[in-house]
């Protein structure tokens, strides 16, 4: 790996760790077009660089989360369901799903759908989405946790899964994305820190890698933060049917592509 390397990939986790359309996905198949081999090194600095996106929401929403503390206890009860069955289905994740390309476009091709059809089925409603996070009960954010956890499947997308949880219970577009953001610091910090220990013989010798890795780091903080802001702006105007389409068209490319 390159520092240019280290660079576009640390811009790719900054652009899609919190829009809709996985990040997963997407250092996956970046790393196949830079032709990367999936080395112990490179699962470790992508794991590792989620810490730039992490730190970025901590930046941007420490304020807000001071001024709403009620949040901290709704984050806890969408957190625990979402971390007990990533603990229980780890080995499975990592060794099957990581490694289904199939199961990746399968994915963005479903969820592009169903955000598709939750977006037309919402416009032909008269009611609206109106509910804001002061108004989310213990069992509606158990329930936001429990689906959150079908993230584990890579291609769905943590951001993207939760907001279809939360519009389906009719809670406003950006105000579910900014939830989102929020419950992306305990649960990516979690399974982030759960990879880093099972990998921690790397962090040890990373050595002169050590500047690749913050590198990718910085390049996610920085475009993760502008992304956050331009994301909440365009939720307040806009629908999830743009970043649907896309799912779909880069899952028939990938099909394409594997053929």
């Amino acid at each position: 790996m390159t520092i240019l390397h280290a660079l576009v990939l640390g811009v790719v986790e900054g652009l899609t760790e919190f829009l809709p359309v996985s990040s997963t996905a997407h250092l996956i198949i970046t790393g196949h077009l830079l032709g990367l081999a999936q080395t112990a090194f490179q699962s470790f600095f992508e794991v590792f660089i989620q810490a730039g996106a992490i730190l970025a929401v901590v930046f941007l929403y420490a304020q807000y989360l001071r001024r709403h503390l009620y949040l901290i206890r709704q984050l806890a009860f969408s957190f625990v369901p979402t971390a007990v069955i990533g603990f229980l289905l780890y080995k499975i994740i990592k060794t099957v799903f990581f490694n289904s390309n199939l199961l990746i476009i399968m994915a963005l091709l479903i969820v592009g759908g169903v955000f598709i059809v939750l977006e037309l089925k919402l416009k032909k409603q008269t009611k609206r989405l109106n509910r804001q996070l002061d108004q989310m009960s213990d069992r509606q954010a158990a329930l936001i946790g429990l689906v959150q956890a079908l993230a584990v499947v890579p291609g769905v997308s943590r951001s993207g899964i939760v907001m279809v949880g939360m519009m389906g219970l009719g809670y406003r577009r950006d105000e579910a994305a900014r939830y989102s953001f929020l419950l992306a610091v305990p649960t990516i910090l979690a399974a982030s820190g759960y990879d880093l220990f099972k990998m921690r013989g790397l962090l040890m010798h990373s050595g002169q890698s050590l500047s690749l890795l913050l590198i990718g780091t910085l390049a996610a903080f920085v475009v993760a933060y502008f992304v956050m802001k331009w994301f909440i702006g365009f939720l307040q105007k806009n629908t999830l049917i743009p970043f649907g389409i896309y799912r779909i068209a880069l899952a028939i490319i990938l099909l394409l592509f594997l053929k």
